[in-house]
């Protein structure tokens, strides 16, 4: 049966329809961009990440809003003058060494790309950071896609995809782009803004004049304490009637913290000019308590929101009450000409969809992401923050919300994707147990990763059966040790060492004096009393539970080991003293693997292997493989001067059974001996010696 023509139409028009709608949706699809990695975020831990990516031969992805890296270098510090050191002089020429005096540089292979070659300042200026960035990402060809904001970020359910969804980002421009993995590198970039009555007279920090002759005769209250308040100081100080400072806590000093985030000696002479009685303070006070009034005369009165909760809120400013109409003294009764907010940052939370359950830490920790010790969100599995947005896992301890701290957390992010996706193991070197106290030594004076980020990261030793070996694995983050071999594909089975450095217990704080006399520690047996940062080498015969590691001591970076040992402080960080340093040491891991870690010469390891059934692990792995350090007669007087061998030996035998003739000695020895024992490799290399 025929439909009628006008039926026919219909028909074909909405199969028209129907075919260009499958199209569109087919051509949608097709637009989606995937990507197994996304990075948001082209500042410095978003470029270190993408650098490591690309080094593994990665699919990945930068996303950048601006038109070039560094975006938050280009306007922070507002006074263009950065706080991370640049020591371009060590005395060494060890690079890892040096780093850990260079604030500033990247990781990468490329030593053009040492921040030392871009400035010869000691506080660099921020636009040159900016230029390095650029540089960074230019000669290491990274894949940044410039200009593109991403506004929305989503998940997908897939069980085919990695982590079981994947992450559909939205740009400015509405496209989609689709991630097996999100890397979060934006840093904390919202300032940080109270609402109060009257804060609409506060100017922020963002924003606020950086030119001093425009605070020329003026009082100026300063909301805040960190660098960012004193920075904006110290930047007006020789031009105001006076300054104040107010904030809730008391000012914290870096140098008394041992926290890089701390107020530095660079930005701090409003102290000197409070404490030596010219005119500029610092109160303490809640913030959240304040109001703000202004005059007739265009003055800031600074009142609080008590006083104006019982006033008449239809009344003009001068019929208020102020706090200094009933205390005379009060400290702010002086009326100020500005007020300005440096109430520093927090992380952009607006852009992620409530599917990701990202959600803002607790306490003083509420700007930063809620993230676990692996540096994964903890609501979503492959969303990963880096950078100065990580800071919670070691804020206000050490270096991870700062470039020469997070450059080596991405690392260790990076060296835990490549085993959980690519099944690639943790790096790792195995060597002979005769060398372990000698590595360690080695990245104690060296690791620059161990030294920034104290207490955070540590070197992994796994010891294999019957401690003749030992694997090491560097800068591993020991808030996950209890799961080291799920996240590194290493096994634990023989026990194992973890290497840290650590600040005295109770050295570091806003009010302790870490100049008094006698603070420091010099002897080897008081090692456990040492303030300053120094080496801590744990034993555990098994590794951590979870359990355990969750109920460790709050002031312990680990759970209770078997054993632990400290390295006495140096005042010179060079832990390279025999007797100071290595001897306690190398004691220390024999008691731990009953065991005797001494090197010997050649003529020792003969006589062990005369008089003892077991030999030292060096006689073991060396002499008895014919390898090792072979004596002579010069080397075995100073050996017996020195105390290390006793003047007895087999020479002796045999020069007074031959009457002191050296050639018959040497004669019958040849003769004599089994080819291919160690007494022929002793005999045999000391005439070609």
């Amino acid at each position: 049966m025929m439909a009628p023509p006008a039926a026919q139409c219909a028909w074909g028009l909405l199969l028209t329809f129907t075919f260009y709608m499958g199209s569109s949706c087919t051509d949608g699809a097709s637009a989606l961009k995937h990507h197994n990695y996304c990075i948001i975020g082209a500042g410095p831990s978003g470029l270190q990440m993408a650098y490591f990516l690309q080094r593994a031969g990665r699919d990945y992805l930068v996303f950048e809003r601006s038109h070039a890296p560094g975006s938050f270098f280009a306007l922070y510090p507002r006074h263009r003058k950065l706080i991370s050191i640049n020591k371009r002089h060590t005395g060494k020429s060890n690079s890892e060494f040096n780093l850990r005096h260079d604030w500033n540089s990247l990781l990468s292979h490329d030593s053009r790309l040492l921040f030392r070659h871009y400035s010869h300042d000691f506080f660099p200026e921020a636009d040159t950071m900016v230029h390095y960035l650029e540089d960074f990402a230019s000669m290491l060809e990274l894949r940044v896609q410039y200009n593109t904001a991403i506004i929305h970020v989503r998940l997908e359910r897939d069980s085919q995809a990695w982590n079981g969804h994947y992450f559909i980002l939205t740009d400015h421009n509405s496209q989609n782009y689709r991630c097996s993995l999100l890397l979060v590198a934006t840093g904390t970039w919202v300032p940080n803004v109270l609402n109060f009555p009257g804060s609409e007279y506060v100017e922020g920090y963002e924003s606020v004049s950086i030119n001093p002759e425009d605070f020329a005769g003026q009082s100026v209250l300063i909301l805040g304490r960190g660098n960012s308040a004193f920075e904006t100081a110290e930047n007006i100080l020789g031009v105001t009637n006076f300054i104040h400072m107010v904030s809730r806590s008391r000012v914290r000093l870096s140098w008394a913290t041992h926290y890089v985030g701390d107020l530095r000696a660079i930005n701090n002479g409003l102290l000197d000019t409070y404490q030596l009685k010219s005119l500029d303070g610092l109160l303490e006070g809640d913030l959240e308590d304040l109001a703000i009034v202004k005059d007739k005369k265009g003055k800031l009165h600074i009142t609080l929101k008590f006083y104006l909760e019982n006033s008449n809120s239809s009344a003009g400013a001068e019929s208020i009450t102020l706090p200094q109409d009933e205390l005379d003294n009060f400290a702010t009764r002086a009326p100020y000409d500005r007020v300005i907010r440096c109430l520093g940052w927090k992380f952009d939370f607006s852009i992620y969809n409530r599917s990701l359950r990202l959600m803002p830490g607790k306490g003083n920790k509420k700007k930063y992401p809620l993230i676990k010790p692996s540096y994964e969100a903890r609501g979503t599995r492959g969303l990963f923050v880096l950078g100065t947005a990580s800071h919670s896992i070691d804020f206000r301890k050490s270096a991870g919300g700062f470039i020469h701290g997070f450059r080596y957390t991405t690392r260790a992010v990076h060296h835990l994707l490549e085993h959980r996706h690519h099944g690639v193991p943790w790096p790792s070197s195995v060597y002979p147990i005769t060398q372990l106290t000698n590595s360690i030594i080695k990245r104690v004076n060296e690791a620059s990763g161990l030294y920034q980020m104290f207490s955070v990261l540590g070197d992994i030793i796994l010891l294999r059966e019957n401690a003749t070996a030992f694997e090491y694995l560097e800068e591993y983050p020991v808030g996950i040790l209890a799961k080291l071999e799920l996240h590194t594909g290493r096994k634990a089975h023989n026990g194992l060492f973890v290497v840290i450095m650590e600040y005295g217990k109770n050295f570091s704080g806003a009010d302790k004096d870490v100049f008094y006399y006698n603070r420091a520690v010099g002897e080897a047996e008081h090692a456990w009393q040492s303030n300053f940062l120094h080496p801590v080498i744990y034993y555990y015969k098994r590794l951590p539970t979870v359990r355990e590691m969750r109920l460790c001591p709050p002031d312990w970076p680990l759970p209770r080991p078997d054993a632990v040992h400290h390295i006495v402080e140096d005042f010179l960080t060079d832990w390279t003293a025999p007797n100071a340093h290595i001897l306690p040491l190398r004691r220390f891991l024999e008691n731990c693997l009953d065991t005797d870690l001494r090197s010997f010469f050649a003529e020792s390891c003969f006589l062990f292997a005369l008089t003892h059934q077991k030999l030292p692990p060096f006689c073991q792995q060396g002499y008895m493989r014919m390898q090792g350090l072979v004596g002579n007669e010069r080397l075995r007087h100073h050996a017996v001067e020195a105390g290390l061998l006793e003047d007895h030996t087999v020479m002796h035998f045999t020069d007074e059974l031959l009457g002191g003739q050296r050639g018959s000695r040497d004669q019958l020895l040849k003769e004599n001996v089994i080819p291919g024992s160690p007494l022929h490799y002793l005999v045999t290399t000391k005439d070609e010696l």
